[in-house]
């Protein structure tokens, strides 16, 4: 059994903040609300090919090329600008605030790890309420690379002083739990967007239906000896 983690580091989009509300953003330019889901799917497949092909994935520019796409071109930009400032106003899910506050209630380092900017990351904390619990806030900018590369588990332990042994990432998606495990990351899986992890990917090292239950049971590994 892995021993309990010294920092936990959570996925945002998805996993902490809700992306629905940007349906209705959509909706409002003309849009079928629809268009969320394929949009955020074809944005993140963009990102990674940029950096398995050794680019480096900037937030804004990806997901404007992926609106464009898969609205076909139909929305204009300042359409797009419109459906990209709902970010800034996403709600957080209902377990992330207790989630978070009880690791950072018992002493854990807590971070976020985000493919958006450090600034707009901590602007959609603070809207969201979760702003007082976020110890760091370590962005793909930092590691040049996009979720899974191993590269970016590795300076997010870096940017956090922490072994990343010591280091727990939690998240909705299976596969960025499974780059973290392989990088050699503990994990903490939450099936509230998936529903099962699927066996392709490694098993988290623990697993629960909300943010709270994943928290809990992190708190619950045994603590490493003292030497």
């Amino acid at each position: 059994m892995p021993d309990r983690p010294d920092v936990v580091v959570f996925d945002v989009l998805e996993t902490l903040l809700d992306l629905d509300p940007l349906a209705a953003r959509l909706e409002e330019v003309g849009q079928p609300a629809a268009v969320l889901a394929p949009w955020f799917l074809r944005f993140q497949r963009d990102a990674m090919a940029l950096t398995l092909a050794g680019d480096e994935a900037v937030f804004e520019p990806v997901a404007r090329q992926a609106m464009r796409t898969e609205t076909q071109h139909t929305l204009s930009e300042a359409g797009i600008d419109h459906v990209l400032a709902g970010f800034a106003t996403l709600p957080a899910f209902d377990d992330a605030a207790p989630a978070l506050r009880t690791l950072s209630q018992a002493g854990v380092t807590v971070a976020c790890l985000t493919v958006g900017s450090a600034d707009n990351t901590r602007r959609f904390l603070d809207g969201a309420g979760l702003a007082e619990f976020v110890d760091h806030v370590v962005t793909a900018q930092m590691a040049g690379v996009w979720k899974p590369h191993p590269k970016i588990y590795h300076v997010t332990a870096e940017q956090l002083h922490t072994p990343i042994e010591r280091m727990a990432l939690v998240a909705v998606h299976a596969w960025d739990c499974h780059g973290a495990k392989r990088a050699g990351a503990l994990t903490g899986w939450c099936s509230r967007l998936e529903g099962e992890p699927g066996d392709v990917f490694l098993p988290a090292d623990v697993t629960g239906e909300n943010l709270v239950d994943v928290a809990d049971k992190l708190l619950r590994l045994p603590e490493r000896p003292a030497t």
